[in-house]
């Protein structure tokens, strides 16, 4: 390919409004234009990346049975209605009406649609298992589009679905695409980690999320150093750590007069009588006030207690109670509820309220808080007396250093990492709702078991980047670089040149290479060496006049920035070499 024929426009400064490196590099080098907040233009150099992890994707998948369909973008209302998600699903999902006034969406997800294909094509156990993906356009109508094409509105995806006759199989399923996820981000190159997570609005049982490790990512992980275990921190296990109590049995409702005492650590230094100088943080405990909205879409208030030195993890408390969503309680509404200012604000006697206490608490007795009434605190809470029928559970954040609770040896680690695919076991969440059963051998009725994998295709490209590149430019791996040799024409009024340059790229092509060749006249050599190092393809090859009087090329490895003389009958082979070595180290730096 001719670059003065591509169509691309290279920027020499960084778009004002693009915010992450791969956002910044990918408009640098004329791969995307920005369209709307969070919509994109995938100009050739872009769409080539994608399609080469496009082809990835599919090989994997289709390697363990899978069968590529296409479903349509716009999807009714009836289906999400009969799935419970019309109303569930929020602002994300972009709803409209057609002229004769019925209700569509833009679909963000297919489960629905995929759901509906299979109840009305399959009904025997004959027919089952059966996993059906496809790769195609997405709309979430995200409040805050931003990173590019890492949090955009508009997206390209793969989503699959496996249909099975029970949880057994299912759980097969899972691990074979468990397996083909690691295969596939292992052939990228990229340092990742698969992660046990909160399966959200999508539902389901169980799920884990890959993360390709930047520290732009905005997911949090913590990974245990001495196994194998590694969850988003939404999800991580926190370990009990509980505290002595302080020795005080009766519970001193209006004992201590804290005006302005707001915080635990300042609440601790106060809590002192003529018995107590001072207490430690960990007996102090925090009170949170929720509004938590059901699937019957009824609503109720949920407390939740801590100790004063651990932070709440809102998933958790929204998991043990089984709410579809959760938030805080807006901070007047909370004080008039309570009829305590922010910060004296506490669990007891509250009514009607559904109480949550974190396991590290279970059994303490001695501990602060707030007497819902203005610039006093409690002393003495024991939760299991003071909260009748509260819930013990896990509910506050773990965090780094904490001791890994599934094998009792390691501690956390702490990650940041760009989600760029997840595997979910769904069970009956949509067989059951929209009826999509099959026939056994003795012609009974049963919901199929479903399971939902799936993987962003333009963020895992940016992602990429996001790994790879120096303060010149990207620096692609192999696998989905939209070129593999970048060659430079650096005299190109020179017939020599010129005959030489085309010659090798018709050689390198013929063996199966994809060239970008640089025929650009009126640019110096020093331009063509920024767009290319910005552009970043693994090899660039430089075809010059001083060079040819010598009898040589010269090949420089982007990453390494070893330069090659090489005669140019000799180029075919080290640039294949040069390959191989390429695939080989991304062999070894994938995964862990």
């Amino acid at each position: 390919m001719k670059q003065s024929k591509l169509l691309i426009q290279t920027l020499r400064e960084t778009p004002k409004d693009a915010d992450v490196v791969s956002q910044q590099l990918m408009m640098r080098s004329g791969m995307i234009l920005k369209l709307a907040a969070g919509i994109y233009d995938y100009l050739p150099l872009a769409y080539r990346s994608i399609r080469k992890f496009e082809a990835i994707v599919r090989e994997e998948l289709e390697r363990d049975g899978c069968q590529e369909l296409l479903m349509p973008t716009v999807q009714p209302a009836e289906l999400w209605q009969e799935s419970g998600r019309w109303a569930f699903y929020g602002k994300e999902l972009l709803r409209f009406k057609d002229r004769k006034g019925g209700d569509f969406c833009l679909g963000p997800t297919h489960e629905e649609v995929i759901t509906d294909i299979v109840r009305r094509s399959v009904r025997s156990y004959k027919q089952l298992p059966m996993n059906l993906f496809q790769i195609q356009g997405k709309f979430r109508d995200e409040i805050r589009p931003r990173f590019g094409l890492m949090r955009g509105r508009e997206f390209i995806m793969k989503d699959a679905y496996s249909f099975h006759t029970d949880d057994a199989d299912a759980d097969r399923e899972y691990w074979v695409m468990f397996n083909a996820y690691k295969r596939i981000f292992s052939r990228l190159g990229v340092k990742f980690r698969p992660v046990e997570a909160d399966s959200g609005a999508i539902g389901g049982s169980f799920t884990h999320e890959f993360h390709v490790l930047a520290g732009s990512g905005e997911d949090a992980i913590l990974s245990c150093d001495a196994c194998e275990y590694a969850s988003n921190i939404e999800k991580t296990e926190a370990p009990v750590e509980a505290a002595p109590s302080s020795g005080q049995k009766e519970l001193l409702k209006e004992h201590f007069y804290t005006p302005g005492i707001l915080g635990q650590v300042e609440q601790a230094a106060a809590m002192k009588d003529a018995d107590h100088n001072g207490m430690s943080l960990t007996q102090t405990s925090v009170f949170f006030l929720y509004r938590a909205t059901l699937a019957d879409e009824s609503t109720k208030l949920v407390g939740a207690v801590l100790r004063g030195d651990h932070d709440v993890n809102p998933v958790k408390v929204k998991n043990v109670i089984g709410a579809m969503e959760l938030e805080l309680m807006p901070l007047d509404e909370a004080e008039v509820f309570t009829g305590a200012k922010s910060g004296f604000m506490g669990p007891v006697g509250l009514k009607n309220v559904t109480m949550v206490v974190d396991r590290s608490l279970e059994g303490m007795s001695g501990l602060t808080c707030g007497a819902n009434r203005t610039d006093y605190h409690h002393f003495g809470l024991d939760p299991a007396r003071d909260l009748p029928g509260c819930l013990f559970a896990d509910i506050r954040m773990a965090k780094e250093g904490d001791a890994c609770t599934r094998c009792g040896k390691g501690h956390y680690q702490a990650f940041r990492g760009i989600e760029v695919g997840q595997v979910f076991k769904l069970g009956l969440k949509y067989s059951k709702s929209m009826g999509c059963t099959f026939l056994d051998a003795e012609g009974k009725e049963w919901p199929m078991v479903m399971g939902c994998y799936g993987i962003g295709i333009t963020r895992t490209v940016a992602a990429v980047i996001e790994q790879n590149y120096d303060a010149d430019g990207i620096i692609w791996p192999w696998p989905v670089a939209p070129y593999q040799v970048h060659l430079l024409n650096l005299d190109p009024g020179n017939a020599e040149v010129n005959t030489m340059a085309n010659q090798l790229e018709k050689e390198l092509e013929r063996e199966g290479f994809e060239v970008l060749h640089d025929d650009r006249e009126g640019l110096s050599p020093g331009a063509k060496f920024k767009d290319a190092d910005l552009l970043g393809f693994p090899l660039r090859l430089m075809v010059g006049a001083k060079g040819l009087k010598e009898g040589v090329v010269e090949l420089r490895d982007r990453r390494t920035k070893e330069v090659m003389k090489l005669k140019p009958e000799a180029l075919v082979a080290e640039v294949s070499a040069a390959r191989d070595r390429m695939m080989l180290a991304l062999e070894a730096a994938g995964g862990r």
